[in-house]
């Protein structure tokens, strides 16, 4: 039962953060610190989060090769500027090549 308690405070705090955003003055949303904040956020939280699938197995830190040169292709194809799908199916294509060849 503890965890349900848990989860319905999780949630709790999820909606009154919802409802802080949306009842919070225009001033307050258009200063230029907290629309610098707003622009960097996602940015941080998708890259921990890539760093945690690409690095991380089994709750411990791991370096898988494949997932590596998936990375690595992924970033080359965004630094050449090609549509997500393309950044997307580049990197699959390139990790299933390495776990083919790496074994």
């Amino acid at each position: 039962m503890t965890l349900w308690w848990a989860i319905a405070a999780v949630c709790a705090g999820c909606y009154a953060l919802k409802l802080a955003g949306l009842a919070a003055p225009r001033r307050v949303l258009d200063h230029p610190g907290m629309r610098r904040f707003a622009e960097l956020v996602p940015v941080a939280l998708l890259a921990a989060l890539i760093a945690v699938q690409t690095f991380t197995a089994q709750g411990g830190l791991s370096f898988d090769p494949a997932r590596t040169a998936g990375l690595g292709a992924a970033v080359v194809a965004l630094l050449l500027r090609a549509p997500f799908l393309v950044v997307l199916a580049s990197a699959a294509v390139v990790t299933a090549l390495a776990r083919i060849l790496l074994g």
